[in-house]
């Protein structure tokens, strides 16, 4: 018995010393183990991790720059930036979206549209960005929401600048507008220039120099603690603000051309001759720019949208109609510089013309006709015939090559987004859009300004500004120069100039001097001034076609289907300062509505004060 409790012991105690060796294993194996990994962290993944531990300590932040303001000619302010406090959501520091913004409510108004811009806005950051809940705070709601603000971890009030329009509709068409960056722009914008910033241009000259205006965005490093206090700046790269942008127009002239315009629909073009500076561009009817900026109501928007006068369609860039007898003017002097007629050679006009071996009558606006008639005669009383006959000896593949000199059926290049290229018609340019052949009678229509051929009327513009100019042809343009904010000077923008040239030059002076007469005896007699002299040129162009035994009558005609008026004209006559082209929509004879808009807005500029002589003139044009 005594041998066998002996054994026992010894194999308890033999087992006791197994499991402590074995437990001393575990334990050493377990520090090794923790060493090995302390000495990995610490030798291999020390950089790596360090860098984690940085992020979680230090975050860098985007520092918006201010946007470059807008300027006209006289230095008057016409986009300003206006502080402006926003309610801002972190989405990543909310435990609970819905009740944070329910309870935020409370403080503050949020109605359906501010939940609706917030999720729109939200799909389009990370979590850590900042998506604004309520727009345009006032005081009282700034000063609720510091009270209760401990209440709402990931909330607070970012201050901002917003554009502001001073001018409001009277530069609409102009400027454009800013408006927050939506997902296709989002797309394909430089996203670091971006960061922090909410707004870029979406129209006018506010998209077209959005380059200049944005400036460059800039960052700060800094330290934060658990819950993303900032708790200092550790560095700071400031950023570029954008530069100031300053424009030919002249605001004055806007106003003065806005007014003469009045109820009707149209648009009025001005520009300096000598600089191709846009003085003015109008497109009527306008809208107020402000509405867009923090993002318009679906109701307000809808409205402008399907108004009938269409509103927020800037017709001086995008509206493309026949020219009429505008275009005669330019007819008439590649008549001359190519050879097919002179000041002497007539046409006589019984008030209708047709191709040999063909019954089809092409009419001129006045029944009776002009009878003979020369290329003076034709151009102050408008004589259709003669262009008719000029047209066709010309041909249209002549014709199309001279008045594409002017500018004509293409983009004029001016610095408002959106222009269109209006359209001059070609052999070629049918046979591939319309597959069919090019007919000589279509060649006659193009030749008095209707068919095919469009224009807008900042291309009449420019195309009458190159008249004056006697084949200069500059580039309109309405901005100037840029200018860095607090620089001494600026940069002027480069010019972009060409040559029209004629065989002989006197050709110029010859379609000057007709274009004073129509004026001063002609269509646009009833404009004329004792202050200084106008050339000029009416038209009217049809918005339908009447039938060979039909007559238009204006009375019988609904508004929206009348004749839209035109006048494109330059004064002084001996020194051109000034070229303007006038549309109106559904306004009739350019003669008796488009020419007296033209005269109040070269008399603003110019400073006449002669009165505008009432009836008198033909109604042909």
């Amino acid at each position: 018995m005594l041998e066998s409790s002996l054994e026992d012991r010894r194999h308890e105690q033999r087992l006791v010393r197994t499991r402590a060796i074995a437990a001393a294993a575990l334990v050493l194996l377990g520090v090794a183990l923790i060493l090995a990994r302390l000495l990995h962290l610490q030798s291999d993944r020390h950089e790596h991790y360090s860098v984690l531990s940085k992020d979680n300590r230090v975050k860098i932040l985007p520092v918006p720059p201010n946007r470059g303001l807008i300027f006209d000619a006289s230095g008057v302010l016409l986009a300003e930036n206006h502080p402006s406090f926003a309610l801002q959501i972190t989405i990543e520091k909310v435990a609970n979206l819905g009740q944070t913004i329910d309870e935020l409510a409370k403080l503050v108004p949020i109605d359906d549209k501010d939940r609706a811009r917030f999720e729109r806005l939200k799909r389009q950051r990370t979590r850590f960005q900042a998506v604004p809940i309520r727009l345009n705070l006032t005081p009282a709601e700034v000063a609720r929401f510091a009270v209760d603000g401990h209440r709402f971890p990931g909330v607070d009030v970012h201050a901002e600048l917003t554009r502001t329009y001073p001018k409001g509709g009277l530069t609409a068409h102009v400027l454009g507008y800013v408006g927050r960056i939506n997902e296709k722009e989002l797309a394909s914008i430089d996203k670091g220039n971006y960061a922090g910033t909410n707004f870029i241009g979406k129209g006018g000259v506010e998209l077209a120099h959005e380059d200049v205006l944005h400036g460059r965005v800039g960052f700060q490093q800094v330290e934060v603690n658990a819950r993303g206090r900032i708790l200092r700046t550790l560095e700071n790269t400031p950023p570029e603000p954008g530069q100031d942008l300053y424009l030919y127009l002249d605001i004055a002239l806007q106003q003065a051309a806005t007014e003469a315009l009045g109820e009707h629909r149209g648009s009025v073009v001005a520009i300096d001759p000598r600089t191709g500076g846009v003085l003015a561009l109008v497109s009527a009817p306008s809208f107020d720019p402000n509405l867009f900026v923090e993002g318009i109501g679906q109701a307000d928007y809808s409205a402008l949208l399907h108004s009938p006068d269409k509103p927020l369609y800037n017709r001086a860039v995008r509206g493309q109609y026949p020219p009429g007898s505008t275009i005669k003017p330019f007819v008439g002097l590649g008549g001359l510089a190519l050879g097919v007629t002179n000041t002497r050679k007539t046409t006589h006009c019984p008030g209708h013309f047709s191709l040999p071996g063909q019954g089809h009558r092409f009419r001129c606006w006045r029944r009776g006709g002009h009878g003979s008639v020369n290329l003076e005669l034709a151009v102050v009383q408008s004589c259709d015939v003669y262009f008719y006959s000029l047209a066709n000896q010309m041909g249209i593949d002549r014709l199309h090559g001279f008045l594409s000199e002017f500018g004509f059926g293409a983009r004029t290049g001016i610095d408002v987004s959106g222009e269109l290229p209006g359209l001059l018609p070609s052999r070629e340019w049918k046979e591939r859009v319309r597959k069919q052949p090019w007919y000589p009678g279509e060649t006659l229509i193009v030749g008095i300004g209707q068919g095919y051929v469009l224009a807008t009327p900042v291309q009449l513009a420019a195309a009458t500004a190159a008249m004056a100019n006697k084949g200069h042809y500059i580039q309109p343009r309405l901005a100037y120069a840029r200018r860095v904010p607090g620089a001494a000077a600026g940069t002027a923008f480069p010019t972009v100039e060409r040559r029209i040239q004629l065989a002989n030059p006197s050709d110029w002076d010859v379609m000057i001097r007709d274009m004073a007469l129509v004026v001063e005896k002609g269509t646009a007699r009833r404009i004329q001034s004792s202050s200084y002299r106008i050339a000029g040129k009416t038209g009217t162009s049809q918005v339908f076609t009447v039938g060979q035994k039909e007559s238009y009558v204006a009375s019988q005609v609904p508004e929206r289907l009348r004749d839209h008026a035109l006048f494109v004209a330059f004064a002084p006559v001996e020194d051109p300062r000034i070229a303007v082209a006038v549309l109106v929509e559904n306004g009739g004879h350019g003669g008796s509505t488009a020419a007296p808009i033209a005269r109040q807005v070269i008399d603003a500029y110019l400073g006449g004060s002669s009165p505008i002589v009432q009836g008198g003139a033909d109604d042909g044009d």
